[in-house]
């Protein structure tokens, strides 16, 4: 068994010896026949790069360069779709350390360069040899028995270090049992690629229908062109294993789309519980690009607003008395994500911006708010602000303790007015949620409540132009 082990160590020694000493075939962008992009929610990529070659038989070194310089080197993937299981990859180098002045600079470091000075009098150039000492923070040359800090001329180098690349390069050796001619393909995960979605929205005249649209922001900070490709999108959170350590990613700001209608272009289907994006025609994605897709557009969505007036439990619990004057009043606009109200396809998360139309035709911004991935039959829920002309006053009227000298057998009974507010010219409705904590009741009321949910007593108030509506009411809480 030893000298089995032993044998096949040497074995493995003679072989990436001979690779060492083979010829290094280089594969550019001109040898791709296609690459298709996947782009994830958390700066994740998923790219296939396919290239035609002409590889020779046996072992080979394959430098497969424009590769991502954020590329993951360990989910790298090589194979052949000409002829599967006639290349495989005996061993693989990533090779992102780009050629730079500097660079080169520090790789030399403890090697010899030409230094040509030019005689600024006659313009004589003379040359010197010298040693590379430190390449840290300055330059350290020794020159004959000299020591000089600083570039006192034109470096000349002998060649460029091996593993210094003008493009980041995947390195490759390759073991080729099929014909010369290979269709290949290199998969790897890679950071620098993200997405978002952003939407328009543009509420009518009457605020009851909107019209919307949907763009993808595309950012390319992975130091790559993908040229042509296949564009795909994942919504949806997919569980990434964080590293030990991870370097910051800096995100970069995207602009905002302008406000225009576009079809869509990107078709939708379900990929196991995410939902995935294609666009139907290929695009470029250039190397440190932010680029706009259109994702979808739809005209006279039905759309709801409501003001809304949200209370706390705390109030339940001990004497308040006033709780607070000219309290602001909440703008929310709802609407269905429903096909019978032309929309109906799953919306990813991203920021929804709303504009209206003054009366000189002008499109305003009004707000916007941040929604969350949004299925198919859901309603999206958008918070744009404040009410400025209508306005609360709130007070606790009274307040009893009824019962209970310990935990959990508390009984409370409370009053309390809210005085709605109204300065438009026209009437408004005010929703009034008031959560209420452990076994409630409402004992008496100026306007029927309806259970929100277990712990929420819900109002419709309706409040007169320019005028106001008292909502009085009295509760019983046990806990």
């Amino acid at each position: 068994m030893r000298h089995s082990l032993i044998a096949s160590l040497f074995l493995l020694t003679a072989v990436s010896q001979a690779i060492a000493q083979t010829e290094e075939q280089r594969s550019t962008l001109a040898d791709q026949q296609e690459v298709a992009v996947t782009i994830y929610n958390e700066n994740l990529a998923l790219v296939k790069d396919q290239r035609k070659l002409q590889l020779k038989r046996g072992t080979s070194s394959l430098a497969f360069r424009d590769v991502s310089a954020r590329m993951r080197p360990e989910t790298a993937l090589m194979r052949s779709t000409s002829a599967p299981g006639s290349v495989s990859v005996l061993e693989q180098n990533f090779d992102f350390d780009l050629l730079t002045p500097q660079k080169l600079l520090e790789k030399y470091v403890g090697r010899n360069v030409s230094i040509i000075r030019t005689n600024t009098a006659t313009g004589v150039e003379t040359t010197e040899q010298a040693q590379v000492l430190s390449a840290n923070a300055g330059v350290v040359l020794k020159i004959g028995n000299r020591i000089e800090t600083g570039i006192p001329g034109r470096i000349i180098y002998g060649d460029v270090p091996p593993n210094l690349r003008d493009r980041p390069t995947l390195v490759m050796s390759l073991d080729n049992t099929g014909a010369q001619q290979q269709d290949l393909e290199l998969s790897y995960l890679t950071g620098g690629l993200a997405w978002k979605a952003d939407y328009v929205v543009e509420l009518n005249a009457t605020e009851d229908k909107l019209d919307i649209s949907g763009w993808v922001t595309l950012t390319n900070t992975s130091g790559a062109t993908y040229r042509n490709a296949r564009l795909q999108l994942v919504a949806g959170d997919v569980n990434q294993v964080t590293p030990v350590m991870q370097g910051a990613v800096r995100a970069m700001a995207a602009p905002a789309p302008a406000m225009a209608k576009a079809r869509s272009e990107m078709v939708e289907e379900s990929l196991f519980e995410y939902h995935l994006y294609t666009l139907t025609r290929p695009t470029t994605i250039a190397e440190n690009q932010t680029k706009q897709v259109s994702l979808l557009s739809a005209s006279g969505v039905p759309a709801r607003k409501e003001l809304l007036l949200r209370g706390n439990d705390y109030y339940y619990q001990s004497s308040y008395g006033e709780l607070g004057q000219k309290i602001k009043v909440g703008v929310f606009v709802e609407f269905d994500n429903k096909e019978s109200d032309k929309l109906g396809m799953p919306l990813p998360k991203g920021i929804i911006r709303v504009y209206k139309k003054d009366k000189a035709g002008n499109a305003q911004f009004i707000g916007e708010d941040r929604v969350d991935h949004t299925p198919k039959n859901e309603k999206v829920r958008l918070k744009l602000g404040d009410a400025f002309d209508v306005t609360a006053d709130k007070k606790q009227t009274d307040f009893k303790k009824l019962g209970g000298t310990s935990k959990y057998n508390y009984v409370f009974e409370s009053a309390y007015e809210v005085l709605l507010k109204n300065a438009k010219k026209e009437a408004v409705t005010v929703t009034v949620q008031e959560p209420m904590p452990g076994d409630w009741q409402i004992q008496s009321e100026s306007h029927p409540h309806t259970k929100g949910s277990s712990n929420t007593a819900v109002w419709k108030v309706s409040v007169p132009a320019e005028g106001s509506t008292k909502l009085v009411y009295r509760a019983l809480v046990r806990y």
